[in-house]
C-alpha cells in the first residue's frame, strides 16, 4: 500500500510539471516506478496507458481547434500500432541492463531536446508520395521504440513534423494525436506478456487526472514553458546520472 502511495504521489508531481511543458509524461514516470521495486515491464504498461489517457484529453482541445494534421497522422499511427507491440515483445528478448542503458540514452536525448531544440518549420512542399513514406518510417521507428522503451515517442515525433515542414503547433498537436494510438498499442504489447498491474494504474490513473487538472490551473499564471522545460530537462539529465551510476557500480 504504501508503494501504491508514494508511486501515486510521484505521478502527480510528474504529470504537473510535464503538463506546464506540455509533454507526455511517461518517460520520466517509468525510472521512479522502477526505483520503488515496481518491474520494468509493468513501470512500461503503467506509463504507456497513462500517457494514452492524458494525450487523449489534450487531443479533444487540438481536433476543436483544427490543429490535427490527420494525412499525416494516419499513417504514422498505423505503422506505430503495427510495431509497438513488437517493440514491447522484444522487452522479453533483451537483458535488463540493457534495456536499462537505452533507456539512459532516451532520456539524454530527451533532455538534450529540451534544452536545445528550436522549432522552425522549413515550410518545404512534398509530393503524396514522399508524405506516405515519411509516415510510414516515422510510425515504424516511433512505434518500435515507444514498445520497447515504454515511451509516448513526442519527443521525437515533434521534431521530425517540424524538420518535415508542419508548423510547431500543429506538430505538437499532431504528435499528440499519434501518441494515444502508439502509446496503447504498445500497451497491450506489454499487457499480452502480463506487465500490466491494475491497481497501481488505478492509482496513478487518479493522480494523473489530478496533476493534469493542476497544471492547467497554474498555466493561467501564465509560467515562461522555456523556464519549466529547463528545469524539467536538469531533472532528467539528473534522473539519467542516477540510473548510470547503479549501472556501473
Amino acid at each position: 500500500m504504501l508503494t501504491l502511495s508514494i508511486a501515486a504521489l510521484i505521478v502527480f508531481c510528474l504529470t504537473t510539471i510535464v503538463g506546464l511543458a506540455g509533454i507526455g509524461a511517461a518517460f520520466v514516470i517509468i525510472p521512479f516506478f522502477y526505483w520503488l521495486g515496481i518491474p520494468l515491464g509493468t513501470a512500461m504498461a503503467t506509463a504507456l496507458l497513462l500517457n494514452s489517457i492524458n494525450m487523449s484529453v489534450a487531443s479533444i482541445t487540438y481536433i476543436r481547434s483544427r490543429l490535427v494534421v490527420f494525412h499525416t497522422a494516419i499513417p504514422v499511427i498505423l505503422l506505430a500500432m503495427v510495431f509497438s507491440p513488437l517493440g514491447a515483445y522484444t522487452t522479453q528478448l533483451l537483458p535488463r541492463e540493457v534495456l536499462l542503458w537505452l533507456f539512459v540514452g532516451f532520456l539524454v536525448f530527451a533532455g538534450s531536446m529540451m534544452l536545445f531544440f528550436r522549432p522552425h518549420a522549413k515550410g518545404a512542399e512534398h509530393s503524396q508520395r514522399q508524405k506516405l513514406t515519411f509516415g510510414c518510417l516515422l510510425g515504424a521507428g516511433e512505434g518500435y521504440v515507444g514498445g520497447l522503451l515504454g515511451v509516448g515517442g513526442g519527443n521525437f515525433i515533434v521534431p521530425a513534423l517540424i524538420w518535415f515542414g508542419i508548423g510547431p503547433r500543429k506538430a505538437a498537436a499532431t504528435s499528440a494525436f499519434i501518441v494515444i494510438f502508439s502509446s496503447l498499442a504498445a500497451f497491450f504489447g506489454h499487457a499480452a506478456i502480463g506487465n500490466v498491474n491494475l491497481t497501481l494504474f488505478g492509482c496513478s490513473a487518479v493522480a494523473s487526472v489530478a496533476g493534469g487538472m493542476l497544471a492547467s490551473w497554474l498555466v493561467s499564471f501564465k509560467l515562461k514553458p522555456q523556464h519549466v522545460k529547463f528545469v524539467f530537462a536538469i531533472l532528467v539529465y539528473l534522473i539519467a546520472a542516477k540510473m548510470i551510476w547503479g549501472l556501473v557500480s
